[in-house]
């Protein structure tokens, strides 16, 4: 029976979508986090009498057919790139970027990954880092005698330095867009590499036309609504449910068959 590899293709679907809304809802309180939405297509279809095929020699045709769908079948797994709350942390190394743009990170192997979680530090040396250590690119060192430091909308790095009356510019932030940012490429740690289906990487200043401004004491919290995702959840339970049901009642319905005498 038909009917019984429709249902599993339903359960393995909607596994698939619990699986998707259960990390959006262990991220909830991710620094930056994009939730995900799991897409799904229908499988090929048997056409036991065609659509549109001749039904009598006086060029009459069938109008609808007979089709039977073979089921479901994953199609893509979208990330939602929408604004995220913010956190006021009154911390002077959180940023965050209001609007479109990532920040560029130096990984170990010196390629550039791309983050919008804005909570930096510094290392042993004064050199702006993610809490992995990684270097936020370009390169900005903040003195061991400054005293305050500055982040403005444009994303430059201003510190105070003790016995000096104006403010040095120790950087400059810049930021990446790209075409498609549901096409970066999530490698964890809030890190994004750049792939054929994002486009190539477009380099800007935060305030420029594109790209979006940063605000220095506040950080970007998940955009995971759990509201929405426990309806969510809720309805994946249900579905699989009525599926394994479909299978139960399959399965009886063979049971029967075998039983005639």
């Amino acid at each position: 029976m038909r009917s019984l590899f429709i249902a599993a293709t339903g359960m393995h679907a909607q596994q698939l979508n619990v699986e998707v809304i259960s990390n959006n809802i262990a991220n909830v309180t991710t620094t930056g986090f994009k939730r995900q939405r799991a897409e799904f297509h229908d499988l090929l279809y048997q056409e036991f009498r065609r659509v549109g095929s001749p039904s009598t020699d006086n060029n009459t045709v069938i109008p609808a057919g007979v089709q039977v769908g073979l089921g479901v079948k994953p199609a893509a797994v979208y990330r939602i790139h929408e604004q995220g709350n913010f956190i006021k942390t009154d911390n002077d190394l959180d940023v965050a970027i209001q609007g479109r743009g990532f920040l560029n990170v130096q990984l170990p192997n010196g390629q550039t990954a791309y983050t919008r979680a804005g909570n930096f530090g510094l290392n042993a040396a004064g050199t702006i880092v993610t809490p992995d250590g990684f270097t936020v690119l370009p390169t900005i060192t903040v003195p061991n005698n400054a005293i305050d430091i500055t982040i403005n909308a444009s994303g430059q790095v201003l510190a105070s330095i003790d016995g000096q009356v104006a403010q040095s510019n120790l950087g400059q932030f810049t930021m990446t867009t790209f075409v498609n940012q549901a096409g970066l490429q999530a490698i964890g740690d809030n890190l994004y590499l750049e792939s054929e289906a994002s486009g190539g990487a477009i380099t800007g200043l935060p305030g420029q036309p594109g790209f979006g401004t940063i605000l220095q004491g506040f950080l970007e919290a998940s955009n995971v609504n759990v509201v929405n995702e426990i309806t969510g959840l809720i309805t994946a339970q249900r579905t699989f449910e009525m599926n394994s049901q479909v299978i139960q009642a399959s399965d009886e319905m063979m049971r029967t068959v075998s039983n005639l005498r």
